[in-house]
Formats: C-alpha cells, sequence, structure tokens
C-alpha cells in the first residue's frame, strides 16, 4: 500500500501524498476492504484520522516535519483519543499533558489503539487545563521514540486481527510545545473534526465488507446446487441475494454523498454519521446472511465469509458507536441542519 501511495492519498503532492479527493479515497478503500479489512483500517487511521488531521490544523513545521514520512508509509501513524474510562464519552479524558517550560509532560493510558504496535508517530489528546473540562485538551504530535512510553499487549480481538490494536502508556514523556495542534484547548474541536472524516472512512471500509460478502454469496448461490437446481434459483436465497444488493447499493451511495460533500468544503458531519451507521448496520446484517447462504461451509475458516463477519462487527463500534451516530443525527435534526439540498450534489 505504501509503494501504490495509499497511505497518504489525499495529502497535498507538496508533502508526498497523492493529492487525490475524499470520493477517491473511499473507492479504494471499499476495494480493499472487499478482502482485507485489516489492511484498511491500516490505511484509513493513517489517512483520515493522522494526515488529514495534521494537514488541516498542523502548523507549517508540522506539516514539513511529518506528514512526508506519514504520506510515503515511512511512518505509520496512530490516533490515541480513547481511554479505558472515556470511550464514547471522549470528554472525560484523563490522560494529562502539563505545562513544563517549553515542553508539557505526558502522563496517562490510551487504549484500543490502532496501528498502536507499529507506529512512529502518536496522535494524542490529552487534557492540559482540568478545570476547562473539554475545552482544555489538546493535541499533541507524539514521536514513538520518546522516552517514556509503553506499548502494552497486542488485544486479542474476534475480527480485523491482522490489525495491531494495543494499550499505550504515557509515564512523564517530554512532548515540545511547538507540537502541539492549535491553539491551547483546540484538541477536543480537532478530536470531533478529524473523527468526521475518519466515520467516512469506517463506513467505507463497512461498505466493502457488506459489498465482499455479497459478491461471494452470489458466486457460491450460482454454483451450490440442491434439489436439482442452483440454490440461487430457489426463491428463499434469491429475496436474500435481492435484499443485500438493494442495502449495499443504498449505503454505497451514502458513502459517496458524505465523500461528496467533504470535496466540496460543505457541513458533512451528519451525513458521515449517516453513512457509517447505515453502512455498519448492513455490514453486520449482510455478513451473516452471507454465512447462512454458505451453510455450514461459511462457518469454516476455509471459506472467507466467517471472517468477513467477524470483521462487521468492529465497524458499528469504532470511531463512533451506531449509538453515537444516532446522537450524531438526532442533534442534527432537531436544530434543522441535517440536509443539504440536493441540486448541489
Amino acid at each position: 500500500m505504501c509503494e501504490m501511495g495509499f497511505m497518504g492519498m489525499m495529502v497535498s503532492p507538496e508533502y508526498g501524498g497523492g493529492g487525490m479527493d475524499t470520493l477517491s479515497y473511499v473507492l479504494a478503500l471499499e476495494e480493499i476492504s472487499k478482502i482485507d479489512s485489516s489492511a484498511s483500517v491500516i490505511m484509513s487511521v493513517n489517512n483520515s484520522l493522522v494526515c488529514w488531521g495534521i494537514e488541516s490544523y498542523g502548523s507549517p513545521e508540522q506539516k514539513l516535519k511529518y506528514l512526508p514520512k506519514l504520506a510515503t508509509g515511512e511512518w505509520i501513524g496512530a490516533f490515541c483519543l480513547s481511554e479505558p474510562e472515556a470511550g464514547s464519552d471522549a470528554t472525560s479524558q484523563r490522560t494529562t499533558a502539563k505545562e513544563d517550560g517549553d515542553h508539557y509532560i505526558l502522563n496517562g493510558t490510551k487504549n484500543w489503539i490502532t496501528n498502536g504496535g507499529k507506529s512512529s508517530l502518536h496522535v494524542v489528546m490529552a487534557q492540559s487545563h482540568t478545570e476547562l473540562k473539554h475545552r482544555g485538551i489538546n493535541t499533541l504530535i507524539v514521536e514513538r521514540s520518546s522516552p517514556g512510553i509503553e506499548i502494552g499487549a497486542k488485544e486479542d480481538k474476534l475480527g480485523i486481527r491482522a490489525s495491531d490494536t494495543h494499550s499505550i502508556m504515557y509515564s512523564d514523556v517530554r512532548v515540545p510545545k511547538e507540537n502541539r495542534i492549535g491553539p491551547d484547548g483546540f484538541g477536543f474541536k480537532y478530536a470531533m473534526s478529524t473523527l468526521d472524516g475518519g466515520r467516512i472512512g469506517i463506513a467505507a471500509q463497512a461498505l466493502g465488507i457488506a459489498a465482499g460478502a455479497y459478491e461471494l454469496a452470489l458466486k457460491y448461490a450460482q454454483d451450490r446446487e440442491a434439489f436439482g437446481k442452483p440454490i440461487m434459483n430457489h426463491q428463499i436465497i434469491a429475496f436474500k441475494l435481492a435484499d443485500m444488493a438493494t442495502e449495499i447499493e443504498a449505503a454505497r451511495l451514502l458513502v459517496y454523498r458524505a465523500a461528496r460533500l467533504k470535496d466540496m468544503g460543505m457541513d458533512y458531519s451528519s451525513m458521515a454519521a449517516m453513512a457509517k451507521l447505515f453502512a455498519s448496520e448492513t455490514a453486520m446484517k449482510h455478513t451473516v446472511e452471507a454465512v447462512q447462504i454458505h451453510g455450514g461451509y461459511g462457518y469454516v475458516k476455509e471459506y472467507h465469509v466467517e471472517r468477513l463477519m467477524r470483521d462487521a462487527k468492529i465497524t458499528q463500534i469504532y470511531e463512533g458507536t451506531s449509538e453515537i451516530q444516532r446522537l450524531v443525527i438526532s442533534r442534527a435534526i432537531l436544530s434543522g441542519e441535517l440536509y443539504q439540498p440536493m441540486a448541489t450534489l
């Protein structure tokens, strides 16, 4: 993926990236996720949560120093927001970054960190002004080589097992103030803005998982015979395939629309939430159906659909659970800010 430029697809060519738009990125993620969503989540985190945030909000010096390494894959990035007691409630950060002259002293634990074991750069959210609550959070660029960083054991997960997920412990890690992204207290807004784009990436991943499962189920239904004919000619199987095809196409249109809004510089927060919610629910529902269509063969590792089913579940959880997406969408409805006019698309 590094050699093909997939690790920095949306990064400006000025910093060694591909300079592509979000829709191009989504198309690549979708195709990779049909086969290996562990690979696609590495790509998604590096592009959406690390490179995009640094390029959008970082200083000129930060961009020049870090983006060329990240965009080419020389370095892999990690996004460090979740904590043992701060998952969906990202405002409750207990990791601290206290000022000490020209540095911050970083202490705390982050968990569920994708790329945690292989990353060379961490984008870390930490509390600098506890009394200000979420307005006191800062975002720091932390180099893995800094003294005081300990990587926990790799998590033994249900799915996306080839993606390394770790806890990361910071103990009196000295981070130069020049590595803070944005003004003092900007960290929470940075995290939420970055996650909006990240949700498009995970929606594309979920779409790819669902589409991959559908393609395998269709081929199996064409080849497998029962009661004297291919099982796809039995109405019960044909109707399953019809539902899969319809809902996957609906998910695809939502994901592409969210990407298009982002590329047009329009507000895409609620549309990204809708895309992630629907695509992840579709992925879970129809990977289960793909296993069902395969029957007993779907339950063994020789057939890829069981892996897709295991991989699908995490898309309903990370980068904002389905419940959080519904919260985002409902708030947009209540505020009257949900829809962009279709004519603009």
